[in-house]
């Protein structure tokens, strides 16, 4: 007997709104008294963020969802761009968190502005962006991206990667380093002391005994590397940089297709 079913609907929205976007999915499979209140509001709307309804208003396409449920798997399933296409939205679909890319446009690189014999602006037909950054030939390279910690899902442990492609003609990509800071409490100093050692062609080689990491393939075709992570705790530690750079040994690096940063809760 599924003794659920003669538990009170709000009983039930109750328990499920405890739980999690995957434990309601799974709940509602096994048990009819599940079943019967799965579709509510009630209980999907707290799966969403707390300021939901103010990122909604920043879309580029407002959208209309018939529910809360088909709002919440809509964002986890496709990103929506906001800010003008500056950046783009998701959900965790097992979590709810947050997740945000910054478009390239947004990013500050060196040499990226008005030096098309450096960095070229062009379309991608695989970017969720209209423009991607695709580096024809520097020897200095560097890429930061900065997002506010306010906007982030608060008590979330947050990975950062660069998201992005390489042409056929790639060079001088093998080694880079890495580091993710706050802002307001970490020097670009301090935080080059303790940069992690990255390779964007996944080659794997050591250096000073150190492991490299490398990138990996993700499920929409484009590849991401790892440059770090923090603690986003109660939102109020300002700003978080995600740096990628290597600007010691000179020589010419190419080739490099860049979508953004992405910030995903772990």
């Amino acid at each position: 007997m599924d003794y659920f079913l003669l538990l009170p609907e709000g009983c039930v929205c109750d328990i499920l709104s405890f739980t999690s976007p995957k434990d309601v999915v799974i709940s509602s499979a096994i048990s009819r008294g599940f079943n019967s209140v799965a579709e509510s509001d009630f209980i999907w709307v707290k799966f969403l963020p707390d300021d939901y309804e103010d990122i909604i208003s920043r879309y580029v396409s407002p959208r209309i969802y018939p529910s809360k449920k088909e709002l919440y798997f809509s964002l986890c399933d496709f990103p929506v761009l906001m800010d003008g296409g500056k950046l783009s939205f998701s959900l965790d679909k097992k979590t709810g968190k947050k997740c945000f890319m910054i478009s390239a446009r947004e990013l500050a690189i060196s040499w990226g502005v008005d030096t098309p014999w450096y960095w070229e602006w062009i379309s991608h037909p695989d970017s969720r962006f209209s423009e991607v950054a695709h580096l024809k030939g520097v020897s200095w390279l560097d890429i930061r991206g900065t997002i506010g910690t306010q906007i982030l899902s608060k008590r979330t442990k947050y990975v950062v990667y660069l998201v992005f492609k390489l042409a056929k003609d790639h060079d001088g990509l093998e080694i880079a380093n890495a580091f993710v800071r706050f802002v307001n409490r970490v020097s670009d100093k301090e935080a080059e002391e303790r940069a992690s050692v990255v390779s964007l062609v996944g080659k794997r080689v050591r250096r000073r005994k150190r492991n490299v990491k490398r990138p990996r393939k993700r499920v929409d075709g484009w590849m991401e590397i790892e440059l770090g992570n923090f603690m986003n705790d109660t939102g109020d530690d300002g700003d978080v940089e995600a740096r990628l750079m290597e600007i010691t040994r000179l020589h010419g690096k190419g080739g490099l297709i860049v979508q953004g940063i992405e910030f995903r809760p772990e």
